[in-house]
């Protein structure tokens, strides 16, 4: 089994979220670098969300949720979507990329890919969980990339 990888060029694991790729701010995705992907691959997902908004709002707090994505694909470029990829609804309740906005004080975003056996049959603005339930069962790995990003 390939190990999956996800990086950005903008940002470490672990390391902090440049502030452009904030809610307030420019409010784009940072780019994104896939490498790993299993060979029966036949699309991936990429979930983007906030834990540490359990304590601030009660809740995780999803920033992006995007599917589709094609197997081959090895980067999300800045500020953009794949090609012929869907985008869900954001807790923005808006559709497409939603970046950092911690309400309190630092909190760890969590970029979770999964590599699938299938392609999603969800219509665009779909949520998370309705992704998370379409993905049960044919997830053929997955790869997390954490950043950090204060208020």
């Amino acid at each position: 089994m390939s190990d999956l990888i996800l990086e950005s060029s903008a940002f470490k694991n672990g390391g902090e979220i440049p502030k452009k790729y904030g809610y307030k701010n420019s409010n784009i995705n940072p780019p994104l670098k896939i490498k790993g992907i299993p060979q029966n691959t036949k699309s991936l997902a990429l979930i983007m969300d906030d834990p540490d908004a359990m304590g601030a709002v009660g809740k995780i707090w999803v920033h992006w949720v995007i599917w589709n994505i094609k197997p081959d694909t090895t980067e999300i470029k800045e500020d953009s979507i794949p090609v012929n990829s869907v985008e869900g609804k954001t807790d923005f309740g808006e559709i497409g990329y939603g970046g950092p906005a911690p309400p309190d004080k630092e909190h760890t975003y969590i970029f979770k890919l999964y590599a699938l056996d299938n392609k999603l049959n969800l219509n665009q603005g779909a949520s998370k969980s309705d992704v998370e339930k379409s993905m049960k069962n044919h997830i053929l790995a997955e790869s997390k990339l954490t950043g950090k990003y204060s208020p």
